[in-house]
């Protein structure tokens, strides 16, 4: 191939386009302050920001520590990767000339040194060591029903999160425990054997250098056992409640939550066309045997549809695919069905199969004048699927099927990243026709461009060696996309030019691959991208709009500071606002982290700033009707959890899976916050509360029970997240707390009112006979800014002031015994637990005391109803705040944020499972 000049000069090398400098990177154990991990001297453009620097320089850089081997420079990093790819493409007959060779290496260096796009991680983690070259991040495999192919299959995934990947499966195929073995037995069933594969992936996790296993387990709705698989993470769940109300430690990689199964996997639901059709006309469906394909059992299907809505609810799982919708799509089905996917869900294609991801920077392309660089994006898009396309040619796989498999049919999953911000700073609202019809149009440009370089491979290197025989079925989906780009309205003057050239390619795509075939039977997709998007210093990650509207910054001398996203100002200045209007929305929403009531700001403009969490979040349908716009333009799926708030109803969900099946989506994964905290009652005990409820409540009016006027007290200094504080806390001479008084280090005079309200409000209740307990219960996890890290070292991270308050007043006052019960420990307790040995003997060092003052009288009062949960789906009126649940990261302790179906560290990079 003859290979063009886009972003580099002759004569210029790429790393001499960015100015370059040294830096210490040192980041800390969040529980004790110890430093783990230190590297001085790094090397990185000085565009870089710190926390870019630290996640590639900890994660990425090879080599053992304070050895020579070790690389300290990005251009070591870039070097070892792109060598490879260059000198593998002049092996396998890629380039026209040496020259085309060396445009494609200054090429493919300028755009990774610029954070123009980023390939997965496995790439950076294995090419061009003494590794396998493992480039693939996502991996699908298959099950059959004998017991060597179980075992195969642990073994299999066992491999693949070693080196640093997920994988997917359908188990669809082991016979259910309604059927017999051939000996005459009852079967397990496929949900037994998920135990044996999540405590072997929960091992690998827990000894493996690179990341968090990640996996997905899929099974079919006609399958017998599907009421137990859609079950059974939320029966794990009521446990892990009750195991955290007991004291256990259940949190993201705690010592207890071994204890509870499946929590390695994302589950998800393989739906039909046929059941949708039977949930939305209310008829039966029926459960088919494995072994002898007859009809086991009929079930309603709308009984079947709301389980899944309501373990979803409960737990976040199961996710749900859409069978039918993603085999229309198949490139390849002479080949096989697909049957399941990736852990994340977006890569779906042939079991037993593989694909490498990268992911394109679209902010990058955004010019000062709001156009989009339309065709230095077409030509990154082919450099890097050019670039992709040569790593199968040396990539090492854990498996000989999977090496033949990916082999023969090559695929690719290309992608974006920073959508969220690129509409922001258009100003465009992302929950948009709008915002809608400019990503949609991205997304076309972006396979369109991809599979017509593909096509121009098959001519140079030939097709995918499974092209032949499923040639009509590839070109009926080509033309397919094509169909949907020409029924594509752009809406505005920004994807006008960016839809006019994705005709264009289409159009040559068709051309081309009618003379060559393609060189690659899927080639995108969108990822959660979750570390890479750092890496590159995205605002947002793959298609997810912009999670909140400040995020920390880390300072090359050490420290942070809480910055406003860049493209506020820059939404601001496209909506027309002058310079002193801008500084004073930006500081406003510096201070109140949301757009609400800014100075200057017209509330017709305030959709534009709406985010995934906070006072005005986006409609969670706003999420699935922006997959609906892309979806025609993958070859893949998307990665994204649609979130919503607490309040969210079980009908809620139903709606939005019901929709997702309806506006063509492959997957859809649904979240609603806090879901893994408070668990439903079961129906049994809600009727028995129900009856304890229709008795008159007996109540006592408690008499007020004074302070002296002299008395024992004492006051705490603290800092959460950067914000001062003092606690006076003031006792009983004998029994425990008696009042409270809260003062904020710079606060004006509304807030120093407010808390002194909220101080006399405690103390008097206090006073009243009200038990602390009753306060730790109700304010601690409660969240808003500031949070995060606190200089109390019993209290390493608080969410809130509040939040910390409350603790630190239960480690003071509250005895052992019921502190344990509510999850609040010191730091000696908490080294007793994890040395195995018994906190309360710690804790019965210390006197603490708990206030209880006598209560008198009774009186009859009826029981208050119990409010009703209104639909959430729809709502853009007098939307509650709320924030994505989401556990603390294992390695530095900051909160992590969703990413996809699962979890990345703003702090340090590290992800429960996506690449």
């Amino acid at each position: 191939m003859k290979i063009q000049r886009v972003f580099t000069t002759p004569g210029v090398h790429p790393y001499d386009t960015v100015e370059w400098e040294r830096r210490d990177v040192v980041m800390t154990n969040w529980r004790d302050g110890s430093v783990n991990f230190r590297q001085d001297g790094v090397e990185f453009p000085k565009s870089w920001s710190m926390n870019a620097t630290q996640i590639v320089a900890s994660k990425y850089f090879r080599g053992a520590l304070g050895t020579p081997q070790r690389e300290w420079s990005l251009k070591q990093l870039i070097d070892r990767v792109v060598d490879t790819y260059t000198a593998a493409g002049r092996e396998h007959g890629y380039f026209a000339s040496d020259e085309d060779a060396e445009i494609f290496d200054h090429e493919l260096k300028y755009a990774l040194v610029h954070q123009m796009f980023s390939f997965n991680s496995p790439v950076w983690f294995n090419v061009g060591t003494s590794s396998k070259a493992q480039v693939s991040a996502c991996f699908i495999l298959s099950v059959d029903d004998t017991m060597e192919s179980i075992l195969d299959w642990y073994k299999e995934e066992g491999l693949i999160f070693k080196g640093g990947s997920g994988a997917g499966v359908n188990l669809s195929r082991i016979r259910s425990s309604k059927e017999l073995l051939s000996s005459g037995g009852t079967a397990s069933g496929p949900v037994s054997f998920m135990r044996g594969a999540d405590a072997s992936a929960g091992t690998i996790k827990s000894g493996g250098a690179t990341r968090r296993a990640a996996k997905m387990v899929v099974l079919d709705v006609d399958h017998p056992d599907i009421e137990e698989f859609i079950e059974c993470k939320a029966r794990e769940e009521r446990k892990i409640r009750v195991l955290r109300d007991a004291g256990f430690d259940v949190d993201l990689g705690g010592a207890d939550i071994i204890s509870v199964q499946y929590q390695n996997a994302n589950n998800s639901v393989r739906v039909s066309d046929k059941f949708m059709r039977a949930v939305e006309n209310d008829e039966d469906f029926d459960l088919i045997a494995r072994t002898t394909g007859e009809v086991i059992s009929k079930v309603r299907a709308r009984d079947l549809f709301r389980k899944m809505a309501q373990a979803a609810w409960e737990c976040a799982d199961p996710g749900i695919q859409y069978d039918d919708t993603i085999n229309d799509w198949h490139t390849t089905p002479e080949s096989g069905r697909i049957t399941a996917s990736n852990p994340c869900s977006e890569y779906v294609h042939l079991d037993n199969s593989s694909c490498n991801l990268a992911s394109i920077n679209l902010m990058k392309f955004l010019d000062e004048d709001g156009s989009f660089r339309v065709e230095e994006f077409e030509r990154l898009t082919e450099l890097v699927i050019t670039a992709m396309d040569i790593s199968i040619c040396f990539a090492d796989f854990p498996t000989e099927k999977i090496a033949e498999t990916t082999r023969a049919y090559r695929q690719l999953g290309i992608g974006y990243t920073n959508l969220g911000a690129l509409l922001m700073a258009t100003g465009h609202a992302y929950d948009s026709d709008g915002g809608r019809s400019v990503a949609a149009a991205i997304t076309s440009l972006m396979t369109a461009a991809a599979y017509r370089r593909s096509a121009e491979l098959a001519g140079v290197v030939g097709a995918y060696e499974g092209y032949a025989k499923n040639a009509e079925a590839h070109k009926r989906v080509m033309r397919k996309h094509a169909a949907a780009n020409d029924a594509l309205r752009p809406v505005g003057q920004l994807e006008k030019p960016i839809h006019d050239a994705a005709t264009r390619a289409w159009k040559e795509c068709l051309e081309l691959g009618e003379r060559h075939g393609w060189r690659n039977a899927q080639a995108s997709l969108l990822a959660p991208t979750g570390t890479i998007s750092f890496m590159l210093d995205c605002d947002t990650t793959g298609i997810e709009p912009d999670f909140s509207l400040v995020k920390i910054k880390k300072l090359v001398g050490g420290g942070s500071m809480k910055i406003v996203n860049q493209g506020i100002p820059r939404a601001l200045r496209t909506l027309g606002y002058n310079e002193d209007q801008i500084q004073a929305i930006v500081d406003y929403v510096a201070e109140h982290g949301h757009v609400v009531d800014a100075p200057e700001l017209r509330p017709e403009h305030y959709e534009v700033f709406d985010c995934a969490t906070g006072k005005r979040y986006i409609r969670p349908m706003g999420h699935v009707e922006m997959m609906a716009a892309v979806q025609p333009f993958l070859s893949g799926a998307i990665s994204k959890t649609v979130n919503l708030p607490e309040e969210a109803t079980v009908e809620d969900f139903e709606r939005l899976y019901f929709e997702g099946w309806k506006k063509g989506l492959k997957a859809l994964a649904v979240y609603r916050d806090n879901c893994k905290v408070g668990q439903p009652l079961s129906t049994t005990k809600k009727e028995e509360e129900k009856k304890e409820e229709s008795r008159p409540v007996e109540l006592r009016s408690p008499v007020r029970r004074r302070l002296p006027k002299r008395r024992p007290s004492q006051t705490i200094s603290f800092t959460v997240g950067g914000a001062e504080g003092y606690i006076t806390a003031g006792s009983y001479p004998d029994d425990g707390l008696g009042e409270v008084f809260l003062k904020l280090g710079k606060q004006g005079s509304t807030l120093a009112g407010i808390m002194d309200a909220f101080s006399i409000a405690i103390s008097i209740a206090l006073q009243y006979g009200v038990p602390l307990q009753t306060y730790v219960e109700k304010f601690t996890n409660m969240r808003f800014e500031p949070a995060g890290m606190t200089d109390d070292p019993d209290i390493r991270m608080a969410q809130s002031v509040v939040d910390y308050i409350f603790r630190r007043l239960a480690l003071d006052y509250l005895p052992y015994e019921e502190r344990a019960a509510l999850g609040v420990f010191t730091a000696e307790e908490r080294a007793a637990q994890a040395a195995g040995e018994d906190p309360a003997q710690v804790a019965a060092q210390v006197v603490t005391y708990a206030q209880s003052a006598p209560v008198t009288e009774t009186l009859t009062a009826p029981p208050e109803p119990e409010p009703k949960p209104r639909s959430t789906v729809e709502s853009t009126e007098s939307r509650k705040e709320f924030s994505a649940d989401a556990p603390l990261c294992v390695s530095c302790g900051t909160k992590m944020r969703p990413s996809g179906s699962c979890y990345v560290c703003e702090g340090c990079g590290s992800t429960s499972g996506c690449s």
